[in-house]
């Protein structure tokens, strides 16, 4: 398997976190981003930063999640990088926001690249951020 990064992912570098579709619950998907960020040795604003973004798709996943819903997060370690995939099951017809809008604008100021997808009743958003040089 390949992740964004282009590099084949490590299967103990993998992990996977699943939560009820809940506001209250979003701190144990920031506290592990930030763990395997500091692995990486992510300086402390980038850290920070990714928290943010991945709070943020969180956020814009749980108002079309549907009702009793769980959000799943897949984070993907390689040497220079941190994938994150958070997906959701949601309500028929839930559209997220529009790339111009300002959470997009958020995800994109905060990561290396973000994108969505939605298909099957099911929405995800991918953020992929890379380790500066200055570490």
């Amino acid at each position: 398997m390949t992740q964004l990064t282009g590099q084949p992912a490590i299967d103990d570098d993998v992990v996977h976190l699943t939560v009820p579709a809940d506001g209250g619950y979003l701190g144990v998907l920031r506290t592990a981003t930030a763990g395997l960020a500091a692995r990486l040795q992510f300086a402390l604003d980038e850290i920070e930063d990714l928290r943010i973004a991945v709070d943020e798709a969180c956020a814009m996943l749980l108002a079309i999640a549907t009702r009793d819903a769980e959000l799943e997060c897949r984070f993907a370690v390689t040497e220079d990088a941190l994938t994150v995939e958070v997906t959701v099951p949601t309500v028929r017809g839930a559209t997220l926001p529009a790339e111009s809008s300002f959470a997009w604008k958020v995800l994109t100021a905060l990561t290396t690249s973000a994108s969505a997808t939605s298909a099957d009743d099911r929405a995800t958003i991918a953020l992929l951020t890379r380790r500066s040089g200055g570490y």
